[in-house]
């Protein structure tokens, strides 16, 4: 890469790594439980949380498609900031819903326009070949954070009980100094939204984004099934590392303090697999690549609540392992299926909504679930269940692209 872009892509870098590095991840189930929020209102706010998710995604996807990639960016940072605040000054049900609401927000500005800004630069700079590795090298990098810091988040907790919040403050205002010195995307003109000649094309107005997004979808049925695959892989990472993570290892009667040791443990194994995604891709497909990671963090997760603490922990360390490895394959795959860069952010934050969705839905199931002692049940139903729509799913890709090989023949 020559530099321009190696300066582009690590500032991408360092946006991920501070806007990701919550760092009362590890601790909020404690936290929360600790004020007096029983698991019914703290997994009912997931569920809102999710669901506030699914609808500011594709408002915030068409912003980002229609104005400018790092404006959606700084935004998110800002927000994020006022989030991470919230619970230090309102330390209620209602200071860690308000919270929840705008970790939403701050996170649905991002998560389309981080990666399509990323692509689209690469792309447009002649380093297209070179973006599947860097986006695994991104998702490592933020992850290295973590594994330093969480650690020693029970012990700031102990501490100071709002100590994490207060820095994770610290940890977005980062971020956003990243994100205002973001360079332009190469070929487009000063103070323009157009693209210079030989640039991108023109950016459509919001209703033509939504029209044409929907309008690929409907013309791409391996779009939408690469889509449904991915919220499989999202699904059990984030109901894993956010909502089942501290019950699992509280029916292990693990001591608080080491809850941030193990999450680092699994981040660990994380970074290992988002920083080598090549490993995989050179031996199988990346559709193939996905499907097999996709259920072994399903019953690596099952196996997790029924093992012992020892055995949990290396469950989860090979879980954490499938995701980091599976995420860059499955961002390229969808990228990849993407012909028109002109709503590429739109359509992956419909790709989010989906995740949400779903994430909303189990998130609800599982606040039932834990409060009538069945987590191991819930493990076990979630992992059968992920494994029966990933066949489905793998046989209805395949029977699409021998349906396209031979349209195609003829």
């Amino acid at each position: 890469m020559n530099p321009a872009v190696r300066r582009a892509v690590w500032l991408s870098y360092t946006f991920q790594f501070f806007f990701g590095l919550l760092l009362w991840l590890p601790v909020f189930y404690e936290y929360q439980r600790q004020i007096g929020l029983s698991d019914t209102q703290i997994f009912g706010i997931q569920s809102i949380y999710y669901i506030a998710f699914c609808l500011l995604e594709i408002p915030t996807g068409m912003v980002a498609d229609r104005f400018d990639y790092r404006h959606c960016l700084v935004a998110g940072g800002v927000v994020l900031i006022g989030a991470n605040l919230t619970p230090v000054f309102l330390s209620s049900y209602t200071g860690f819903l308000i919270h929840f609401l705008l970790i939403a927000l701050a996170r649905s500005l991002v998560s389309g326009a981080a990666s399509a800004y990323l692509y689209e630069y690469m792309h447009s700079a002649g380093a297209g070949e070179a973006y599947p590795q860097a986006e695994g090298y991104g998702r490592s990098y933020s992850l290295i954070g973590k594994v330093v810091c969480w650690p020693v988040v029970g012990l700031l907790m102990q501490w100071n009980m709002p100590s994490p919040y207060w820095l994770s403050a610290i940890n977005a205002a980062i971020a956003v100094g990243a994100a205002v010195i973001l360079p332009a995307i190469p070929r487009r003109t000063a103070n323009s939204d157009k693209a210079a000649p030989a640039g991108r094309p023109e950016r459509p107005p919001i209703s033509v984004a939504l029209r044409g997004s929907f309008a690929q979808m409907r013309g791409s049925r391996l779009l939408v099934l690469l889509m449904v695959q991915g919220v499989a892989i999202f699904t059990l990472a984030r109901i894993c590392s956010v909502n089942l993570f501290q019950p699992i290892l509280d029916s292990k009667s693990t001591p608080v303090v080491l809850y941030g040791v193990v999450m680092a443990l699994m981040t660990v194994f994380e970074a290992l697999g988002a920083a080598r995604p090549n490993w995989l891709r050179k031996r199988i497909s990346d559709v193939r690549s996905v499907f097999l990671l996709t259920i072994a963090m399903a019953v690596t997760l099952a196996l997790a609540g029924l093992m012992g603490i020892v055995g949990s922990v290396i469950a989860l360390c090979v879980f954490s392992l499938a995701c980091g490895l599976s995420f860059p394959i499955q961002r390229a795959l969808l990228n990849a299926a993407i012909t028109d860069s002109r709503y590429r952010a739109t359509l992956l934050s419909i790709e989010s909504i989906i995740d949400r969705a779903v994430c909303a839905l189990v998130a609800l199931a599982l606040g039932s679930y834990l409060q009538s002692g069945a987590l191991n049940e819930f493990l076990v139903q979630t992992a059968i269940v992920t494994c029966v729509v990933m066949v489905v799913i793998a046989v209805l890709i395949r029977t699409t692209r021998r349906r396209t090989e031979v349209t195609s023949a003829t």
